[in-house]
């Protein structure tokens, strides 16, 4: 597609204050392609609690915010044009017109933690898409938008076919950050005990990995029951509801008996609760790992560190992963779709009109991963 052909514009969903209805706009698109940009067509954004969370306002000051903002940073789509150079994805295969893409952030390859530690998740430079105001070039980088431009440092990836559009989105974060935590925390030993807090999207994956991996018994932390009742066809042995059991320490001696007294090898913190990180640690079995991956904020309960020195216990955090953990993503969503149902974990798909309500339902848990199709209008 020549330069004078591509679309001048793009309608999206675009936040201009915390907890108000997302306004439908028509938001302008760059008239080149940068060296190395795509232009998508996007077919499915999943929402993440952190859409979420940014839109009532509650990350605001912890995360910068810069409005008018469009949300969704899980996206699949199809490409429009490319930029020049733009023609293969991270691992080398060719990229087409029509072909199905997921990407990364942004990273610029060559600060120390990209060439030198070789981490790119730690990048000085790291763009995340959705952090871009909509007022200023290259303007639609968030999937709450027909069209998505995706930026030169964003690293993308060919979608397989079996792979459908809303587990491919999911991958994007939800996924490949819950793949990063349980590489982090060394993996699932055989028939080892794995605990995982929170029933959210990233716990209810972290839930279906446990299980395939080959943990011998799986706990999943959270609620409402709706969330646990996914973890239970997912692979979970038991559940800890949060509604039910309200005292932490009544969560910590429920682990415990279901361990029979040891506690856990694994232990991963995927809620980002007051109460989890002491929680978690007090769960963990001796020479166990917790993984932190959830944002408890400032009123967060100290880690009692008398624990992780007489267990010998590593205590390690965990960020939300690389094109590499996106990559491993699709895999695993792709080799475990006969086993687990991923579709129990998504609503049906709403247009642009009503991502307002979708994140609203979100914030208060209502559901567990909205879709909006912005072609759906």
């Amino acid at each position: 597609m020549s330069a004078g052909t591509l679309p001048r514009s793009t309608r999206a969903a675009v936040m201009h204050a915390y907890g108000e209805p997302l306004r439908i706009e028509e938001v302008p698109l760059p008239r080149e392609l940068e060296a190395g940009a795509l232009l998508v067509s996007i077919e499915a954004t999943t929402l993440c609690g952190t859409d979420a969370h940014l839109w009532d306002g509650r990350l605001a000051g912890f995360i910068p915010v810069a409005m008018p903002m469009i949300h969704g940073h899980e996206m699949v789509g199809r490409v429009v044009a490319f930029g020049p150079g733009a023609r293969l994805d991270a691992v080398g295969r060719p990229v087409a017109v029509g072909d199905r893409v997921v990407w990364s952030e942004a990273v610029c390859g060559h600060c120390h933690p990209c060439s030198v530690l070789g981490e790119t998740v730690h990048c000085e430079h790291r763009a995340l898409g959705f952090l871009q105001a909509a007022d200023v070039a290259p303007y639609a980088t968030g999937g709450l938008s027909e069209h998505v431009y995706v930026v030169p440092g964003a690293q993308r990836l060919v979608v397989d076919d079996v792979v459908e559009d809303t587990w491919a989105a999911a991958a994007g974060c939800a996924v490949k950050t819950m793949l990063r935590a349980f590489r982090q925390g060394g993996g699932v030993a055989p028939g080892s005990s794995v605990v995982v807090q929170g029933a959210g999207p990233l716990g209810l994956f972290a839930t279906a990995y446990a299980r395939a991996a080959g943990a011998g018994t799986v706990i999943t932390i959270g609620g409402p029951e709706a969330r646990l009742e996914v973890a239970r066809a997912w692979g979970a042995d038991h559940v800890v509801s949060v509604d039910q059991v309200v005292d932490a320490d009544a969560r910590v001696a429920a682990v415990m008996e279901l361990t029979g007294g040891r506690g856990a090898e694994l232990v991963l913190d995927l809620a980002g609760a007051p109460t989890a990180n002491r929680e978690g640690v007090l769960m963990c079995a001796r020479r166990g790992a917790y993984v932190v991956v959830g944002i408890a904020g400032p009123g967060a309960e100290a880690i009692p560190m008398p624990v992780v020195m007489g267990r010998e216990l590593r205590v390690v955090g965990s960020m939300n992963g690389d094109v590499g953990d996106l990559a491993l993503s699709l895999e695993f969503l792709a080799r475990h779709r006969g086993t687990f149902d991923w579709n129990l974990m998504f609503d049906a798909p709403v247009g642009l009109d009503g991502a307002t309500g979708a994140l609203a339902a979100m914030a208060s848990l209502q559901t567990i991963k909205p879709v909006i199709a912005p072609a759906m209008g």
